[in-house]
């Protein structure tokens, strides 16, 4: 405990006792005059106790913030206990701290402490168990892996920024290799069984009613950031800041690229995209605009078997879910309806659920935009591979800053076409 907060501590408990003991003066057969004095006296004595309460949580608050910092910087002295800040136990927050004297030594390791040179070195799979499929090794200080901090902020922002890469919108399948998986498929919706030929009539086995499989395959293509430069001021400036800032950063630009991939990817080379593997659902009558008619139509044209999954849902974008809570019922009442927040009830499209994509076309991008999609999106599978990766290195381009950039593997495919269709514009 800092010397200083500790004789605040004492100086209150002085006050305490005291305050206890004249409070106890006052007896029942103490005159009134003097009961009120003896209260003043308390209520000043607990008042000061109260100050110096006060000053002492706030030199706690002022040396945990100077823990906090010291922890990244290897140039820091060494505490009260003996130990330098920021070395503990082997764990992440160890990994921190040797990332952190990685950065603030200009990428030259020779200055690091030789036990935070041998974590980094390391990498995560030592020090947390998580995977590292990769290190970059451009230069002669090598690059490391950043805190797993930058690396949850980064996965969690691909999330917010990208619904086709939640795993609460489509069907999620983590492998730590990129092979090939191959998914079967199967459609029976539209066989039944057969009818009964009557009593001690065998029964028909003609292959007629035999399923037919198919099967879809899932790659795993990569995809990056691109180095986003830092400066060796803010670097040594704003190191722990940073790795929010860098996370929802990487993970923006990360998952507007997943998620325009698993949307509208083409499928060569590349991911089958939601839109690009849809079936057709509905043609709208006009070029650039929807009726809710028309929306009511393309829930129906995905048979009612796929309607009731866990992930049922409609996918437009923002300015199509705008310009369709303008719509109109005769009366002149709106047909969109929010839900109601203080009964906990979510807004729904429809009476369904529903994600703003915006990678997707808007009412005004053209004839034949595939404009809305409905239908069970648990039947569209995105492959991960591992963790997404990321990268800090310093090099003669980025020195004496440096530069992080992520990284993922990742495919997709909708396993059934039949689950999830579109709603498109008239094509003249």
């Amino acid at each position: 405990m800092d010397p200083q907060v500790k004789e605040l501590r004492e100086q209150q408990a002085r006050i305490l006792t005291n305050a206890r003991a004249k409070f106890d003066e006052i007896k029942d057969d103490t005159p009134e005059d003097r009961a009120s004095e003896i209260e003043r006296e308390f209520d000043a004595m607990m008042a000061d106790h109260d100050k110096l309460g006060q000053r002492a949580e706030r030199l706690e608050r002022m040396d945990t913030a100077k823990r906090a910092l010291d922890a990244g910087d290897h140039r820091r002295p060494l505490g009260n206990d003996g130990e330098r800040r920021g070395a503990g136990a082997e764990g992440d927050l160890t990994y921190r701290s040797a990332f952190h004297q990685y950065l603030q030594a200009e990428g030259n390791v020779a200055l690091m402490d030789a036990d935070a040179r041998e974590i980094l070195r390391a990498g995560f799979s030592k020090v947390d168990g998580a995977e590292k499929r990769a290190q970059t090794t451009s230069n002669t200080a090598g690059g490391y892996t950043v805190p797993v901090e930058l690396q949850n902020i980064l996965i969690k922002s691909m999330a917010m920024w990208g619904p086709m890469y939640d795993e609460n919108v489509a069907t999620e399948i983590v492998t730590t290799g990129g092979y090939e998986i191959d998914i079967p498929t199967v459609n029976d919706t539209a066989v039944t069984a057969g009818a009964s030929g009557g009593e001690g009539v065998t029964l028909t086995d003609d292959g007629g009613k035999d399923v037919t499989f198919s099967q879809k395959v899932l790659n795993a293509y990569a995809f990056d950031t691109e180095w986003v430069r830092v400066s060796k001021e803010l670097a040594d400036d704003s190191i722990f800041a940073m790795e929010t800032l860098l996370g929802e950063l990487l993970g923006e630009r990360l998952g507007r690229l997943a998620n325009t991939q698993l949307t509208t990817g083409s499928g060569s080379s590349a991911p089958n995209g939601i839109v690009t593997a849809s079936a057709q659902g509905k043609v709208a009558a006009s070029t650039s605009a929807i009726t809710w008619d028309e929306v009511i139509d393309l829930e129906h044209s995905v048979d009612p078997a796929y309607r009731a999954g866990p992930k049922v849902r409609y996918m437009f974008h923002d300015t199509t879910l705008q310009a369709l809570r303008k719509l109109k019922d005769g009366d002149g009442n709106y047909l969109w309806q929010m839900g109601d927040v203080q009964r906990g009830i979510p807004a729904t499209f429809n009476g369904r659920a529903y994600s703003i994509n915006q990678a997707m076309a808007e009412l005004d991008s053209g004839v034949s935009s595939k404009v809305m999609l409905f239908g069970d999106f648990g039947k569209y599978y995105v492959r991960k591979v591992g963790s997404v990766l990321i990268g800090a290195i310093q090099d003669k381009d980025f020195w004496p800053g440096f530069g992080v950039a992520g990284y993922a593997r990742f495919d997709g495919e909708l396993g059934d076409t039949a689950a999830v269709k579109h709603l498109a514009l008239a094509a003249s």
